[in-house]
C-alpha cells in the first residue's frame, strides 16, 4: 500500500468534538475556514453536511484507482459524496494555496463555499496550475462512516495504509457516522483493525471497528461493535444483506442486522460497505445472553455447565484461533468464552467444548438420531435452509457458527445461529471442478439441485464429516424444515420478489426494488473509484439465466423458455443476477417440497371442513380400528404429530387443538 500512503500524503493535524454535532446552513454567499480532523493534501474536499462544525465527515476529490491503489486518469476527478449531501449543491473546502473557482463559485485558499451542482455532469476546474475534469456522484446509501487518524503508527502513516500491513495491526481514530437525513453523530472509534480470513488477501479489505460509545447506524439498534464488511467478491454487494435480512424475517436466532454504507478514511473514499452487527457475546452485543464469564461461577471456578459461541472453521491456525481438534478431524474455534494460554480455566473450557461438540457431532451424522436432545431443531433447520437456498459453496466448512446454551426448558443444547458469510451463495462462487467431481455434483452454479447435502460427502460411502450436510439428512430437521419453509421462508421470498404486497413476518425484510433504490448510487461510486464488478475465475459466469417460478395456489413450477441476459460489466444487471437466481432457487425447492407440505392451519381438518372438532378426532379413532378408510391427503393431515403413522396420539393432538392445548 505504499502508492496509498503516497497519494494521501496524510499527517495527524489535529482532533474533533466527540459527540453529536450541530447542523447549520450556509448560503452560497457566505465563507467559512473549517477545521479538518485529518491532515489535507492540495486538493478539493466535500463536506457531507454543508455548514455543520463536522471536523471529520470531509471527502477529498480523488482519481479512479486500479486494484493497486495506483491513480488512474489523473486529469478526470470525482467527488464521491455520501447521500446526507443535498442533490444540488455540496460545501468544498480549498486546500491549495490559491483560490479555486468551481461551477463560477471562486472558493478562496483555506476556506470553504456551498457550490451548486448537477449529479454525473463533468465540469472543467482550474487548479494549481492543472485543467480537470471533475465529475459529482451521489450514494444512496443509508449511512456514511468516517474514520480518521493520520498518524496510526506514530510514525505518520495514515490509518487505512497501516491497518492493511498486517491484519494484527490495529489503531485508535475520530469519526463521523452521517445518515442520509444528515445527522451527524462524532464518536469516537476505540479500535479498528483488519478482519476476515480469505477476505483479508483481496484488494478491497474488510475491518472491525469498536465505537466508545453506543451508537445507532441507519436506524439500526445501537451497538459497539461492528464488522464492515467489503463485499469484494459479490458484484451485487448484496448477497450477504438478502440471507441475513432473510435469516432475520424468519426468526433465526441473533441475526445479523446490517446498513449499506460509504466508507471514508482520512479523506479518501474507499467504496461501498455493508455495515453489520459483529458476531460478538455480551449484553451490548449480537448475542446478549450470553457473556464472556459465563463460565465462571460466583466464586471464580468453572461451571459444571456454561453457555459458549464456536464456529466450525477449517481455517482455524494456531497462534490466531483459540480452537480445539474434535471427531473426525474438525476445527472447532472458541469465539467465547476467549481465553489465551494460561487464563483461569483455559483448558477445562476446551475440554468441554470438545466433549459438548462430539456430542452433537455424532448425533448429527445418525440420520434417524434424536437430534433433539442435542440441538434445537427449528434453528438447525433455518441455518441448513439459508445455506441450502444459498448454495453456499462455504456451508458447513468455516463461518458455521453455534451457540451452546439453555433451551426454554433449562436444557443445553445447540443452536444453530447466528448466520454469516454468504459473498459465494446465490449463483456466485464457480466452485472447485475436482471437489464437485469428487462429490458429484453437475449443478452447482445453475439455481436447481440439492447442495447441502452432498457438500463435504465421500462420493463412495457417502458418508460427510460436514455438519450442515448432516444436518440437512437428519429425520427430525427434514420434517420440520418442510413447513418452515412454506410458512416462513416463502412468505419473505415472495415479498422480497414483489409477489406479494406486505409481509407479516417476525422482523423487516425490503423488497429487492428497495434494496436496489438504497444500493445504487452507492454502487455507481465503488465502481467508479476502481473497484471491478468480476474479479476473478472464482465467480462463475453471469450472463443468462432460464428464470423460474412456482405458484403455491396451483403447485406449478415454471421455467421461463426465454433466457435473460445479463451485462457482465454493469452493477444493474449483475444486482438482478442475483436475485432473480434466488428467487429462482426458491421457487425450485418449493417444487421439491409442495407434495410433502400440509399447511399449519390444515392439520388434524380431516373431514376437510375448515375447521378442527372432534368429528375429526372421532375420524382417526375410528380409522385406527378400521372402521373408516382415508385418503392420502386426509392421511397426511391426519398424522399432526408428524411421525409418519396414523396413532391415538394423533387423535389427543387433534382433540388439544380443538380445547386450545395446542
Amino acid at each position: 500500500m505504499k502508492t496509498t500512503k503516497k497519494a494521501l500524503s496524510i499527517v495527524l493535524a489535529g482532533l474533533m468534538t466527540v459527540g453529536s454535532m450541530s447542523v447549520f446552513s450556509v448560503s452560497a454567499a457566505e465563507t467559512s475556514k473549517p477545521t479538518l480532523s485529518f491532515k489535507t493534501q492540495n486538493a478539493l474536499y466535500a463536506h457531507a453536511v454543508s455548514g455543520s462544525d463536522d471536523s471529520d465527515a470531509w471527502v477529498a476529490w480523488q482519481c479512479e484507482h486500479d486494484e493497486d491503489m495506483n491513480e488512474v486518469n489523473t486529469n478526470q476527478k470525482y467527488f464521491f459524496l455520501p447521500s446526507s449531501v443535498s442533490s444540488t449543491s455540496v460545501e468544498l473546502y480549498n486546500a491549495y494555496s490559491k483560490s479555486v473557482t468551481v461551477n463560477n463559485v471562486n472558493i478562496p485558499a483555506g476556506e470553504s463555499k456551498v457550490v451548486s451542482y448537477t449529479i454525473d455532469k463533468a465540469t472543467n476546474i482550474n487548479a494549481d496550475g492543472k485543467t480537470y475534469s471533475l465529475t459529482f456522484l451521489k450514494s444512496s446509501a443509508e449511512s456514511a462512516i468516517y474514520v480518521n487518524n493520520s498518524d496510526a503508527d506514530g510514525n505518520g502513516t495514515e490509518l487505512i495504509s497501516y491497518l492493511n500491513e498486517d491484519k494484527s495491526n490495529s489503531a485508535s481514530a475520530t469519526g463521523a457516522i452521517v445518515d442520509k437525513d444528515g445527522k451527524i453523530n462524532n464518536t469516537s472509534i476505540k479500535k479498528i483493525k483488519g478482519r476476515g480470513n480469505s477476505t483479508w488477501g483481496k484488494a478491497k479489505k474488510p475491518y472491525n471497528i469498536t465505537y466508545s460509545d453506543k451508537v445507532s447506524i441507519g436506524g439500526m439498534s445501537k451497538g459497539k461493535k461492528f464488522s464492515l464488511l467489503a463485499n469484494y467478491q459479490d458484484d451485487s454487494l448484496s448477497r450477504n444483506r438478502f440471507l441475513y435480512d432473510l435469516a432475520d424475517a424468519v426468526g433465526t436466532p441473533y441475526a445479523s442486522d446490517s446498513r449499506y454504507v460509504d466508507f471514508y478514511a482520512d479523506g479518501y473514499y474507499w467504496g461501498s460497505y455493508q455495515m453489520t452487527e459483529k458476531v460478538e457475546v455480551g449484553k451490548n452485543a449480537l448475542i446478549s445472553d450470553i457473556d464472556d464469564t459465563a463460565y465462571l461461577d460466583a466464586d471464580g471456578n468453572v461451571n459444571k455447565d456454561f453457555p459458549f459461541l464456536c464456529e466450525v472453521d477449517a481455517g482455524a491456525t494456531d497462534g490466531e484461533d483459540y480452537y480445539v481438534n474434535c471427531d473426525d478431524g474438525i476445527k472447532v474455534t472458541i469465539k467465547a468464552p476467549e481465553l489465551s494460554e494460561g487464563d483461569k480455566g483455559y483448558n477445562e473450557v476446551k475440554n468441554y467444548v470438545r466433549e459438548k461438540y462430539n456430542a452433537f457431532h455424532r448425533a448429527a451424522k445418525n440420520t434417524d438420531s434424536d437430534l433433539s436432545q442435542y440441538a434445537d431443531v427449528d434453528s438447525c433447520a433455518k441455518l441448513w435452509l439459508i445455506n441450502e437456498l444459498g448454495k453456499n459453496w462455504d456451508s458447513g466448512v468455516s463461518s458455521a457458527y453455534f451457540v451452546y446454551k439453555q433451551d426454554a426448558n433449562g436444557n443445553y443444547k445447540f443452536f444453530g445461529s447466528p448466520v454469516w458469510d454468504y459473498d459465494n451463495s446465490l449463483g456466485n462462487a464457480a466452485g472447485s471442478d475436482w471437489e464437485l467431481d469428487y462429490i458429484g455434483v453437475k449443478d452447482y452454479t445453475q439455481y436447481s439441485g440439492w447442495w447441502c447435502r452432498f457438500k463435504g460427502r465421500q462420493k463412495r460411502t457417502q458418508e460427510s464429516n460436514n455438519i450442515i450436510n448432516n444436518i440437512s439428512r437428519n429425520t427430525q430437521v427434514n420434517k420440520a424444515a418442510v413447513n418452515i419453509w412454506f410458512e416462513q421462508f416463502v412468505p419473505a421470498i415472495n415479498y422480497f420478489a414483489g409477489k406479494t404486497t406486505s409481509y407479516s413476518g417476525s422482523s423487516e425484510i425490503y423488497t429487492r426494488t428497495q434494496y436496489y433504490d438504497l444500493l445504487k448510487g452507492s454502487a455507481e461510486m465503488n465502481y467508479k473509484s476502481g473497484w471491478l464488478l468480476k474479479t476473478g475465475s472464482w465467480i462463475c459466469d453471469h450472463t443468462s439465466m432460464n428464470k423460474a417460478d412456482f405458484d403455491m395456489a396451483t403447485g406449478t413450477y415454471t421455467v421461463s423458455n426465454t433466457k435473460t441476459s445479463y451485462n457482465q460489466s454493469s452493477f444493474t444487471d449483475m444486482y438482478n443476477y442475483a436475485a432473480d437466481w434466488m428467487t429462482s432457487r426458491a421457487a425450485w425447492i418449493s417444487s421439491k417440497w409442495f407434495s410433502e407440505y400440509t399447511p399449519e392451519t390444515l392439520k388434524g381438518d380431516v373431514d376437510g371442513d375448515g375447521v378442527v372438532t372432534v368429528m375429526d378426532a372421532t375420524l382417526v379413532q375410528k380409522y385406527i380400528v378400521n372402521l373408516e378408510t382415508l385418503t392420502d391427503s386426509q392421511l397426511k393431515i391426519a398424522d399432526v404429530n408428524g411421525d409418519g403413522q396414523i396413532t391415538v396420539s394423533d387423535a389427543t393432538e387433534i382433540q388439544k387443538i380443538v380445547v386450545k392445548l395446542s
